[in-house]
Order: structure tokens, then C-alpha cells, then sequence
């Protein structure tokens, strides 16, 4: 049996408090709470014996609510008006993308595609310091997780999460799929992630950038993270791990996505690095969610990694984005939003803590979304660029040679807050609209996405969620409900027949007019007051293009290089 330290009296306090928020079925009697929490099975103290770690304090399985509760009991979370739970993740508001490694090892060593986000890191120097977080977790109060991701049963992979907080654990309920009770008994992990924020290396003798670090041992199969509190370290983390096992060893395309799937079974893709709109765009109430960040591709389907969302919620709204809005309640958990000074309520125009603020809740919070998580072969695949140039379209058609130049370029903008140290938006380049999180080469990636385009015929589109009229600065975001309508004509054959326009540099094509959009901001170059200023950062945006590509004009085809922009 597992104890927290807060009294009897205390839990009644927040018993009380909660009692309104709890989701019914996370909800717990009176006379339960009233006692000290126990665990949903039976935990041994030398239950993870296994991974030399002993402790008499462990939680296994808690829901929700349990979790929620020892946070506030904890004095490390608060409740906001609509009943979720409220943290801050401390010193890490987002990613540390240098201090993120992959332990170089037989496994690893010809195959990974090492860089400055896939950093080798010296195996005697992870069982040293794996060592040390093991002594630092010994006899802590820990919780643990045995979850899984891919919702295809064919790649099933087993995860058993162990934390040193409770809203961590809580962070894993949400966004890692859920077995159910009766698969529990015969649980057997394939990886394991430890988590411990409050222990920190030192890189003087742990061989480690600085005090955090997020190491993945694919011989282990064990992913440390530790120093950091923020839990899309977590996430991320199995996304590397099966960037590399599904394309490497199964054959599947992994993709940093979001999907979708219409009324007559038509599924769509959405790629685009984070803040470019994946989270936002696949939360169509007229269509049913696939999921929201993470996907794979076989021969016969699309199925989504994970068995929640974690969306961006700076400057969240209920008329912009009302799915996301109503799932900011009892069972969600919201990460470094500050509430409205005197009172409960979330602040969500607030960027004091950081612009990156974010919300983790389980699928099923979104009213539309997919059982099963799992969609056809898709019909439509979206680029989601958010140029902070302003010379991109707000939509375009890309022919096959052109979806895999944009596809491996990867253009966007790394908006304010997603990683340390981006504290306005910046032009990037991020190979599949993924690169951090790819541990092999893009090329392959490319060559796999390239194949089922033209096997399946898909149409390809690249849609500008960022400025128009301007760069940043100057011109202004484009309106959401603009996007949508583009995207919405796109997946319902709307601009089949419609006439397009090439850009003159870039080569995309664009349509005339849109239902549902305005036609005078279609193309980008008529929406500046400058025309030739317009013409000078197209050309000056298209030779960064040229200038990033040529680390992989070697081995792309003759279509892909002819697809690249002019100057």
C-alpha cells in the first residue's frame, strides 16, 4: 500500500473543494478518499527490482483523480474554475533540444544519423549516471504507468512510465494509450521511461551539456530523463524511439502529424512542426479525430501513436478553438498558464510563465474523436508552414517533385516559447517537419512518404497558417477561419475545378478563388503594399531554400531538384 503525507484532514479539504470538477468516472467516494490512497493493483516494493530500483512507496495505476488530488495535496498543482489541474513545470517550459541524446552503441552506431539533435552519448556514462538516478529514486514516493503506444495492434509497444510526481504521471495517463484492467495482470514492458525533474546531473562527471538531460538507450530500451520537469520530454521521447523501430525494423512510415477522417471514410494528414496548426486544424467538429501529433503509415492504414493531445494554449478561446477549450477540465492537466489575479480562472492570454503554454487531456475529451484511432489510407496530405516571411500562399497544390522538396526542406517558423531560448518566431528548416525527433537520415523518411503518394494518388497541398500582407511585423497572421475554409474546399474537391496561378519563385500552384476565402489574399504578393519588397524576400526566402538543400541534393531524384525554387 502506498501512503501520501498529507492528513486525513487535508484530503477532506481538497475532497471537498473537488468535488464538483471530478469526471464520474474518475470519481471517488467520500469514504475512499478519506483514507489514504492505495493502489489500483497490488505493488510490491521489489516490483521493479529488475531495474535495481527498491521503494515501499509505490503508486501503480492511480486515475485521474487520485492523481489530481495528491498533486494539490502536494502543494504542487491547483484547481482551476472548470476542475483541471494547474502546475508548473519550473525551470524547462519547453524542449532542451541540446541537451537530448541517444547513446551510441552497437544498435546505433551505422545507423542513426548523427547531429545536433541526434547526439551521441558514451554508454558507460549512462549506467553511471542511470546508477545515480536509481540511488536518488530509492524508497521516494514513485509513480508508475504501464501504458502503450501505436493504436495499430500489429506495433503494439509496451511502456511502463515511472515518475517522481504525481501531475507527471497524470501527463502519461493522457497522452500514452490506456490498457485495460484485465491486460495489466500479464503486463510486460517493452520500454521503460524514468522521469525524476528533481534530480540533476553533474556534467563534470555524468558526461552530460548541463544539470537536465533526456537520454534514449535503444540496447536498454530505456528512456532517462532528468533535470527537467517539462512532460513533452516524455512524449517525444517515444516518438524517437519509434521514428527509429517502425521505418528501421517494420516497415512504417512514422510522421510528425495530425489526422483526420470525413463523413465518407477520407482521411487527411496535416504535417507541421509545433504552432504551425496541427493540434488546431485536425479539431474539425466535422470530422472525426485520428489524433493530433503523431501517426504511422502501413500498407493498409493510418494509426495514431498516442491516446491523447497536448495542444498550445496561449491566447486559447472557445470561439477559435472550441474543442480544445471545453476539454480544459476535471482530468486534464494545464502547464505553466497563470490564473486571472483574485481568482480561479485560467489566463490564457498570459505569456509571464512562457508563450508556450500547453494542456495535455485523453482523446475521447474531443467530442468527435476516433475509437478506434485508426483511418484508411489517406486521400489528402496538408503542409502546415507558418511563414514568418509572409511570401507563401495560404494554400497551394504541389506536384509530386515539389511534395518532396517541401517535405524534406521542412520550412516553417519556430514559434515564441515551443524551445528554449525562442523568444519570437524564427525561420527554420526541419527535415520531414520533424528533425528533432528523426534518428534516422530524412532521406528515408522521404523516400518511404514519397513512394505512397504516387502508389495512392494523393493530393498534396502546403497551407500557410503564418503572415500575410507582410513579414512579421509588418503583415498580419492569417485568420484561422480563413485556413479552415481553404482547407475545407481542399478536402471536399471544391478547388477541383477551380483555375490556378504558379508562383513565379516557388513554383506551387494557386487558385484563383476559394469558397470561403477571400480572393485577394490568395496570392501572397498582392496582399503587400510593396510589390518589389515582396519580390525581394521571395527571393531572398527561396535561396535559403537552395542554400539548405544542397546537404541532400545527392541523393534525391532528378524530379525532386527541378522541383527546387528560382531565383
Amino acid at each position: 500500500m502506498a501512503k501520501n503525507n498529507a492528513t486525513e484532514g487535508a484530503f477532506l479539504e481538497i475532497h471537498k473543494k473537488l468535488n464538483s470538477y471530478i469526471a464520474p468516472e474518475y470519481y471517488c467516494s467520500l469514504n475512499a478518499f478519506a483514507m489514504p490512497v492505495t493502489t489500483m493493483l497490488a505493488y510490491p516494493a521489489n516490483a521493479l527490482s529488475d531495474l535495481g530500483l527498491i521503494s515501499n512507496n509505490i503508486y501503480y495505476q492511480l486515475n485521474p483523480d487520485e492523481l489530481t488530488r495528491q498533486t494539490v495535496a502536494r502543494g504542487e498543482g491547483s484547481i482551476c474554475d472548470t476542475g483541471a489541474l494547474v502546475i508548473n513545470t519550473g525551470e524547462f517550459t519547453g524542449r532542451s533540444p541540446e541537451d537530448k541524446f541517444t547513446v551510441l552503441d552497437d544498435i546505433t552506431r551505422d545507423t542513426v544519423n548523427w547531429n545536433n539533435f541526434n547526439i551521441p552519448f558514451d554508454p558507460a556514462n549512462f549506467d553511471k549516471l542511470y546508477n545515480k538516478m536509481m540511488a536518488y529514486l530509492e524508497n521516494r514516493e514513485i509513480w508508475v504507468r504501464d501504458s502503450y503506444a501505436c493504436a495499430d495492434p500489429t506495433y503494439r509497444l509496451n511502456i511502463r512510465v515511472i515518475n517522481e510526481n504525481p501531475w507527471s504521471n497524470l501527463f502519461a495517463f493522457n497522452m500514452f494509450l490506456r490498457p485495460k484492467e484485465d491486460e495489466l495482470e500479464n503486463f510486460t514492458p517493452d520500454w521503460h521511461i524514468i522521469q525524476a525533474p528533481n534530480f540533476k546531473a553533474d556534467p563534470e562527471t555524468d558526461g552530460t551539456r548541463q544539470h537536465n538531460f533526456a537520454i534514449v538507450n535503444f540496447t536498454k530500451k530505456i528512456i532517462l530523463i532528468g533535470g527537467s520537469g517539462y512532460t513533452g520530454e516524455m512524449k517525444k521521447g517515444i516518438f524517437s524511439v519509434l521514428n527509429y523501430i517502425l521505418p528501421h525494423d517494420k516497415g512504417v512510415l512514422s510522421m510528425h502529424c495530425s489526422a483526420n477522417v470525413g463523413k465518407d471514410g477520407d482521411t487527411a494528414v496535416f504535417f507541421g512542426l509545433s504552432g504551425t496548426g496541427k493540434t488546431t486544424l485536425s479539431a474539425d467538429p466535422n470530422r472525426q479525430l485520428i489524433g493530433d501529433d503523431e501517426h504511422g503509415w502501413t500498407a493498409n492504414d493510418v494509426f495514431n501513436f498516442e491516446g491523447g493531445c497536448y495542444a498550445k494554449t496561449i491566447d486559447l478561446t472557445e470561439e477559435k478553438e472550441p474543442e480544445i477549450f471545453r476539454a480544459v477540465k476535471a482530468g486534464a492537466l494545464v502547464e505553466n498558464v497563470p490564473f486571472i489575479k483574485g481568482t480561479n480562472q485560467l489566463d490564457f492570454t498570459s505569456k509571464e510563465i512562457t508563450p508556450n503554454t500547453r494542456m495535455s487531456y485523453p482523446l475521447h475529451f474531443i467530442s468527435n474523436a476516433m475509437a478506434t484511432s485508426i483511418g484508411d489510407i489517406p486521400k489528402n496530405i496538408f503542409f502546415l508552414t507558418c511563414d514568418s516571411y509572409g511570401v507563401f500562399p495560404p494554400i497551394s497544390k504541389l506536384s509530386a517533385g515539389q511534395a518532396m522538396y517541401q517535405f524534406i526542406s521542412g520550412y516553417t517558423a519556430k514559434i515564441a516559447g515551443t524551445e528554449t531560448g525562442i523568444n519570437e518566431p524564427k525561420s527554420t528548416f526541419s527535415a520531414c517537419f520533424g528533425a528533432p525527433f528523426l534518428p534516422l537520415h530524412p532521406g528515408q523518411y522521404a523516400e518511404m512518404l514519397g513512394k505512397k503518394m504516387t502508389q495512392h494518388k494523393v493530393n498534396v497541398w502546403m497551407i500557410n497558417t503564418g503572415w500575410s500582407g507582410g513579414g512579421y511585423g509588418v503583415g498580419k497572421r492569417m485568420k484561422l477561419d480563413f485556413t479552415r475554409a481553404m482547407i475545407t474546399a481542399a478536402l471536399e474537391s471544391k478547388l477541383n475545378n477551380m483555375e490556378f496561378e504558379q508562383h513565379p519563385v516557388f513554383g506551387m500552384m494557386i487558385p484563383t478563388s476559394c469558397p470561403g476565402a477571400p480572393t485577394e489574399i490568395l496570392n501572397p504578393r498582392n496582399t503587400w503594399a510593396d510589390k518589389t519588397a515582396y519580390d525581394v524576400a521571395a527571393k531572398k526566402l527561396a535561396q535559403q531554400f537552395i542554400d539548405n538543400f544542397k546537404k541532400y541534393a545527392s541523393g534525391v531524384t532528378a524530379e525532386i531538384l527541378a522541383a527546387a525554387p528560382t531565383v
